[in-house]
Parts: C-alpha cells; sequence; structure tokens
C-alpha cells in the first residue's frame, strides 16, 4: 500500500489559500468599485484656489496699457 505524502496536503492548502486571497481580492475590487461609482454622483465643489479662473488667455492690467 502506498501513503500519501505530506507533499499532497502541503499542496491542497497552498492551493485553498491562493483561492481564498483570489476571492478575498475579488470583493475588495467590487467594493472599491462601487464606491467610486457613489463618489462620482456627488457634485465636486469648484476649488477656492482657482475660483473665477477662466482657462484661456487673460486680459492685459492697466500697467501694459501705453
Amino acid at each position: 500500500m502506498a501513503t500519501k505524502s505530506q507533499n499532497t496536503f502541503k499542496k491542497k492548502m497552498r492551493e485553498e489559500a491562493k483561492r481564498r486571497k483570489k476571492k478575498d481580492k475579488e470583493a475588495r475590487k467590487q467594493d472599491r468599485k462601487e464606491l467610486k461609482s457613489n463618489e462620482e454622483s456627488i457634485p465636486s465643489v469648484e476649488d477656492p484656489d482657482i475660483a473665477g479662473i477662466v482657462p484661456g488667455p487673460q486680459p492685459l492690467s492697466d500697467e501694459w496699457d501705453h
């Protein structure tokens, strides 16, 4: 009769740990995806440092008018 080696048990445990880790990773990925979709629905507040700045050429100040 052949006996099962310890390596078979270790391999089974490694594979089970790998499956659990993959399942946990997928759950975290799904949570991040849900949080990200919820953040997009919240309107963003304009940054006070750049409030009122318009892109493009800016008007010249009075000191440049000769």
